[in-house]
C-alpha cells in the first residue's frame, strides 16, 4: 500500500465528493477550511448555481500576487458499469489512483492546498500576497465561474501579477510540458436549405447535402493560417451533420452541421466568420449560421512566473519542460485578461475525461513539490 500523505489523503477527499459540474458538492469549503486555518480571508463568490471560492493572504513585506487557479467541477463518469471501481470511490491500483477528476483536476488542487501550507510553515513565503481561485464551472458554459470572478476582481482593482492554473497539462511524464497559452475555440451551426422532394423526381426538388458537399471539401481543404512559434495553424473541423427525415424515399431539404475552429492569434475571429461566409456565397448556398460566443486565444511571454515554475520541475524531476499552446480551451483566457503572466502546468492527461480517470501516484508529492518551490521562488524575499 502506497504511504499516505496529506496530498494524497486530500486528493481522496475531493474525489469522494460527485462534483459534477456544476456543482461542488463541498470541495471548496473543504479547501477554504484548511486555507482560513493558515490566515487566509476566504470568500465566495456564487453565481446562478456556480460555486466560487477566491482566497487571499498577505504576508509581511510589500510584493507580487500569486495565485493558484483551477476547478472543482468534473465532467460526467459516463456509464458507472464500464468503470472498474465507482468513480467517486478514490481506488489504488498498480501505483495509480483512480477517480473522476483525480488528473482533471482534484488532485492539482490537492497539491496547490498542501503547497501552500507547507511554504508557509517552512517560512518561505516573506512578501506578496498569495491567493486561489476556484471555480465549479470550468467543464460547463464558463459564464459563472472564473469569468465572473475575474471581472469582480477587477471591478476591485485587484492587481495578479502570476497565476498558475493546475490543468493537467503534462503529455508523457509529470514536467514535460507547460502550457504558456492555448488556441481560441469558436463553434458553429450552419443549416443549408434546400427543397424537400421524392428522390425519383430529383428534378422537382434540391438536395441540401448535394449543396453542402462540394463546400465541406473545399473547407476541409482551407489554410486557415499557418500559426506561428508558439501556436499551430488554425484548423476548423466538423462534428456533427444532421439531414434527411429517416425515409429513404426522401430528398433531405434541410441539412444543419456543427462545427468548430480552433484558431490562432493569426486568424481574428471575424476574419475567420468572413471567410467561412465567402465560401457558402460562392457556392450559392441558401443558409443561414448560429455562432457561438468565442473562446479566444492567449499566450504568455517569458518572464519570471515561466522561468521559476521551469526551475522547479527541473530540479524536482529532472525533466526539461517545453512549452505549449497544445489541446482544448482552459480558464486561463479569462485570468490572461488581467494577469500579465499566465500559465498552466499539472499531471499527466492521457486518461482526462476518459472512463477509469487516474493519476500516477508517484506523480502526487513531486507535483506538489514543483508548486512549492514556485511559491518559494517567487515570494520569498
Amino acid at each position: 500500500m502506497t504511504p499516505m500523505t496529506e496530498t494524497l489523503r486530500l486528493a481522496q477527499a475531493l474525489i469522494r465528493r460527485p462534483s459534477v459540474t456544476p456543482e461542488d458538492h463541498g470541495c471548496q469549503a473543504l479547501v477554504a477550511a484548511r486555507l482560513a486555518a493558515r490566515g487566509f480571508a476566504c470568500e465566495r463568490l456564487d453565481a446562478n448555481g456556480v460555486a466560487n471560492l477566491w482566497a487571499l493572504r498577505t504576508l509581511g513585506q510589500a510584493g507580487p500576487t500569486l495565485v493558484f487557479a483551477g476547478h472543482t467541477d468534473v465532467v460526467p463518469p459516463g456509464p458507472r458499469e464500464r468503470w472498474t471501481s465507482d468513480p467517486f470511490e478514490p481506488a489504488e491500483r498498480d501505483g495509480r489512483l483512480y477517480g473522476r477528476g483525480a488528473a482533471d483536476m482534484k488532485t492539482s488542487v490537492a497539491a496547490f492546498v498542501v503547497a501552500i501550507e507547507e511554504a508557509l510553515d517552512a517560512g518561505l513565503v516573506r512578501r506578496g500576497r498569495i491567493g486561489m481561485l476556484l471555480t465549479s464551472d470550468e467543464e460547463g458554459p464558463g459564464i459563472d465561474g472564473t469569468a465572473r470572478v475575474v471581472q469582480t476582481l477587477a471591478a476591485r482593482g485587484e492587481a495578479l501579477d502570476y497565476c498558475i492554473v493546475g490543468e493537467p497539462t503534462s503529455e508523457r511524464r509529470l514536467g514535460d510540458t507547460i502550457k504558456n497559452g492555448r488556441r481560441g475555440s469558436l463553434s458553429g451551426r450552419l443549416v443549408v436549405h434546400g427543397v424537400q422532394g421524392h428522390v425519383a423526381y430529383p428534378q422537382l426538388a434540391r438536395n441540401a447535402l448535394h449543396e453542402l458537399a462540394p463546400v465541406l471539401a473545399e473547407l476541409v481543404a482551407i489554410e486557415w493560417d499557418r500559426g506561428d512559434a508558439d501556436f499551430p495553424p488554425t484548423s476548423w473541423q466538423m462534428s456533427n451533420l444532421h439531414a434527411g427525415t429517416g425515409a429513404g424515399n426522401v430528398i433531405p431539404g434541410e441539412a444543419t452541421l456543427d462545427f468548430n475552429f480552433r484558431f490562432s492569434p493569426a486568424s481574428p475571429v471575424e476574419a475567420l466568420q468572413r471567410r467561412f461566409a465567402e465560401r457558402l456565397d460562392a457556392h450559392g448556398l441558401r443558409y443561414r449560421i448560429e455562432w457561438a460566443p468565442p473562446a479566444q486565444p492567449f499566450r504568455c511571454p517569458p518572464g519570471e512566473l515561466s522561468r521559476a515554475l521551469a526551475e522547479a520541475i527541473r530540479a524536482e524531476t529532472g525533466v526539461e519542460p517545453r512549452c505549449s499552446t497544445s489541446g482544448g480551451t482552459s480558464d486561463g483566457r479569462f485570468l490572461a485578461r488581467t494577469c500579465p503572466q499566465v500559465v498552466e502546468f499539472g499531471p499527466v492527461n492521457e486518461s482526462i475525461h476518459r472512463v477509469d480517470e487516474s493519476v500516477g501516484i508517484d506523480e502526487i508529492e513531486p507535483l506538489k513539490n514543483i508548486y512549492r518551490r514556485a511559491i518559494a521562488a517567487l515570494l520569498d524575499a
